[in-house]
């Protein structure tokens, strides 16, 4: 029998049957691959060790050194092969007049040459690896300024870094435009900070930023080796593109761009450089199969679109493409491999949305749909469009989810009793915890890794500090994470069995990672995310309004607002004061972001006079002293 009393806190090696699961793993892929993420080398970093400005590790692909060898037995050998094409980093020249610096972020960061400097498009998740990414380029190929910056969406690996290749006072004095999609800076809100905490949180899970690199822990993203440490930043866009077809000349380059909404991200938009031939896919292409709902969550993508999108750039631009680069991963070189790339993305997509539909409507329900649909062998047999980051399982239940909601349709799943008392009642039902423990023990040493993790979870969620529970729930999960070639389920799967041996992170209040944001935001979205921490319970009973004037934005209709407390909701209206309000407030739209994020509080800028308030402070008190602090560690695979 398996031993299951070892450390908790060890990972453990992978079985027999996952050595002989993973040894099995059979595909005949292109070897090309191999060339196409070496094309165009340049150099890499002299230190691949990227700290911040407060000496802080951002990033450090050394760590990722063991992926010189052969797949291990923890590693799904597919998976292993997806991950050292990824290793591979420094600055690389694209075509002429287009650079890219690649593996030192899960992103890529794109230079391209304009007449009087740098159009980067995707300046990465943080500053520490945009502005070290800048230096690389500024090395080999001299000095010139970022004149312009090109977000293709919404998420934050894709303008997090800006503050490392251009400042705010550079955009507001017009020497460096900011250009988004339609609805970037909403979809920005809504993902990064409303839900940015249990986001945020969940992220962990997905991205596995707390695994040791290593062949029993982290070994890819999918989409780029590792995320980096640290928090975004954001400067607001000064023009979004409206309308397909849109065509700016940009430092000299013309660019015609098509808007894809409700893609991979709610705003996003692919673009097209007609002098060089140069298509850009934003992520709504890349080297594996993306998600169509992630685990961290997000709204569930929009497959039947994504599809057609993909299809409308083959119409708009196919005949004149002949390079196809993304925000992820390496670009594809040549009309017919770039069409090539592009049909077959299209058609798994498209696949993925009508084979699931098809099903649905024959009635069967997410999870028999997720265990009968099998990934054809067209898709198969390329790299990106394999699941090393979306997984099939995961992505027909999106699909569900989108036309149907999560309910399957049966009534014994619409109002399911919490996990906690489950447990205990399954717990009762298997004739206590030993007799659970036993059958669960037989279970594992058979390999029925997917059972053992279902009929644990349950006894731990009865009884958390059950250790016996804990560990074997670890093994489980630890195993099938081994199992996975998609990165995603691997990191879950080993991030819940180190929380189950270790506890869950020491992880203090999620703000920090809205600050960078919180400066960029609108008032407007600045009131909602207050409003989403509003503790209801405290103000039962309470309605009072709030007045503010915010002199910096003097002659917009965004100086005058008011805040109203209501029925246990927080509302704001923008353009007008209320008659009568409780108190009245006079200060810098700057000045409240500051106090927001806990740089100063009112009661100081009250006192050093940068506050004007006329009325009852105490009103002010009832709203900003309700507020709720959401902290980032809180349990996932325990109650």
């Amino acid at each position: 029998m398996t031993d299951t009393t070892a450390r908790l806190d060890t990972p453990k090696a992978a079985t027999d049957h996952t050595r002989a699961a993973n040894r099995s793993v059979t595909f005949d892929l292109d070897p090309a691959d191999f060339d196409r993420v070496r094309r165009g080398w340049i150099a890499s970093l002299d230190d691949v060790v990227i700290r911040d400005s407060q000496g802080q590790r951002a990033s450090d692909v050394s760590r990722y050194g063991f992926l010189d060898g052969d797949a291990p037995d923890s590693v799904h050998p597919s998976l292993w092969r997806h991950a050292k094409l990824n290793a591979h980093h420094g600055l690389f020249e694209v075509t002429e007049g287009v650079w890219q610096v690649r593996g030192y972020d899960i992103s890529n960061i794109t230079f391209v040459k304009g007449d009087t400097g740098w159009i980067v498009i995707d300046p990465l998740t943080v500053e520490a690896t945009a502005r070290a990414s800048y230096e690389l380029v500024t090395k080999h190929l001299g000095h010139r300024p970022v004149t312009a910056v090109i977000y293709t969406h919404s998420h934050a690996d894709h303008f997090g870094g800006v503050l490392g290749v251009t400042t705010q006072e550079d955009v507001d004095a017009g020497r460096c435009r900011v250009i988004a999609p339609e609805g970037f800076l909403a979809e920005t809100v809504g993902e990064n900070l409303i839900a940015g905490p249990a986001m945020s949180r969940r992220a962990l899970y997905q991205f596995g930023s707390l695994l040791p690199p290593g062949p029993r822990g982290h070994v890819n993203c999918g989409l780029g080796l590792s995320i980096p440490i640290g928090p975004p930043g954001l400067i607001a866009p000064t023009e979004e593109i409206t309308r397909t077809d849109e065509e700016k000349v940009v430092d000299g380059v013309r660019i015609v761009f098509q808007l894809t909404p409700e893609t991979e991200a709610p705003a996003e938009m692919n673009f097209f450089f007609p002098d060089g031939g140069w298509l850009c896919m934003a992520e709504n292409c890349s080297h594996t199969m993306h998600n169509l709902v992630p685990i961290r969550g997000a709204l569930v993508r929009n497959s039947l679109q994504w599809s057609k999108y993909i299809g409308e750039a083959i119409e708009l631009f196919g005949s004149r493409t002949k390079l196809v680069f993304t925000s992820h991963n390496w670009p594809q070189w040549g009309h017919d491999d770039a069409i090539e790339f592009l049909q077959l993305q299209r058609d798994l997509y498209r696949w993925m949305h009508d084979q699931t539909m098809r099903h649905a409507n024959q009635g069967l329900t997410p999870l028999e749909i997720a265990g009968h649909l099998e990934l054809p062998d067209e898709f198969l047999g390329a790299t990106h469009t394999r699941g090393y980051y979306g997984d099939l399982v995961h992505n027909s239940k999106a699909v569900y989810q989108r036309y149907l909601s999560w309910y399957d349709g049966n009534p014994a799943n619409l109002d399911k009793l919490p996990p906690s008392e489950v447990g205990a009642r399954y717990v009762r039902l298997a004739g206590g915890p030993d007799a659970l423990l036993q059958e669960a023990r037989r279970c594992f040493d058979e390999g029925d890794y997917r059972w053992v993790a279902e009929l644990v979870n349950h006894l731990v969620f009865a009884d958390p500090t059950n250790t016996a529970a804990r560990h074997l729930q670890a093994d489980a999960l630890e195993q099938l994470g081994y199992q996975s070639e998609s990165t995603t389920f691997r990191n879950a799967y080993l991030m819940g069995a180190q929380e189950l041996r270790q506890g869950p992170p020491l992880l203090g209040s999620s703000e920090m990672r809205g600050r960078g944001l919180l400066k960029a935001m609108t008032i407007e979205q600045v009131f909602d995310t207050l409003a989403v921490r509003l503790k209801s319970e405290a103000v039962a009973g309470v309605k009072l309004f709030v007045n503010w004037t915010f002199p910096d934005m003097a002659g917009t209709p965004d100086e005058k607002w008011v805040l109203t407390l209501s029925n246990r909701t927080l509302h704001s209206v923008r353009g007008r004061h209320h008659e009568g309000a409780d108190v009245s407030i006079r200060l810098d739209r700057s000045l409240l972001l500051r106090i927001i994020v806990q740089e100063t509080s009112f009661a100081d800028e009250i006192g050093a006079g940068t506050i004007a308030l006329d009325g009852d402070a105490s009103a002010l008190l009832t709203v900003f002293g309700n507020l709720d602090v959401f902290m980032g560690g809180f349990p996932i695979v325990e109650p």
